[in-house]
């Protein structure tokens, strides 16, 4: 269970995606990051694009100020991370070939699943609001629909001019 919560507590999402970062995978695993990503470069073959992914700078700056990852100018990271998915993670676990990564593998593949469970009730919700705002808005024009009548029914005939009122003159004719 703890180590479950602690791969759990490393998974982020970036790119309306769940991730780990190669540090955080390589920690879990018990290996060097640099070692991960040198097996993964050997085995790149293993890693598609929605296994695996380099950060840009942009969510890399925007992972730090979240996160608090240390700066390249004071001993942390100088190249970009790798992002892994679920998939991803596990298949770094094959080509890492060690005990502790597959029995770590575990964890995370738990991890990623009790994530995606967690947010079964929240689809379900999102599901409703999305039916709230559907009948809102038919309703909407139903109401406007039902005022623009209402308008039309209170204004007044519009009515042929009459001959004037009254006494006429023969000198006028």
């Amino acid at each position: 269970i703890i180590l479950i919560e602690k791969a759990e507590s490393k998974i982020i999402v970036l790119r309306d995606q769940k991730i780990i970062l190669d540090s955080d995978l390589a920690q879990l695993y018990g290996v060097e990051t640099g070692r991960l990503n040198e097996q993964v470069k050997r085995n790149i073959e293993r890693f598609p694009n929605d296994f695996m992914f380099q950060v840009t700078k942009e969510e890399f700056v925007n992972l730090k100020s979240q996160f608090a990852i240390s700066s390249s100018s004071w001993g942390g990271r100088r190249k970009l991370p790798f992002a892994f998915t679920e998939h991803g993670a596990i298949m770094a676990a094959s080509v890492l070939n060690s005990v502790k990564a597959i029995q770590a593998s575990v964890y995370v593949v738990r991890a990623f699943v009790k994530m995606r469970q967690m947010l079964v009730p929240y689809k379900e919700i999102l599901n409703k609001i999305e039916q709230l705002e559907n009948n809102l808005q038919t309703h909407d024009r139903q109401i406007v629909a039902i005022v623009d009548a209402i308008k039309f029914l209170m204004m007044p005939p519009e009515l042929e001019p009459k001959e004037p009122f009254g006494f006429k003159s023969r000198k006028n004719k």
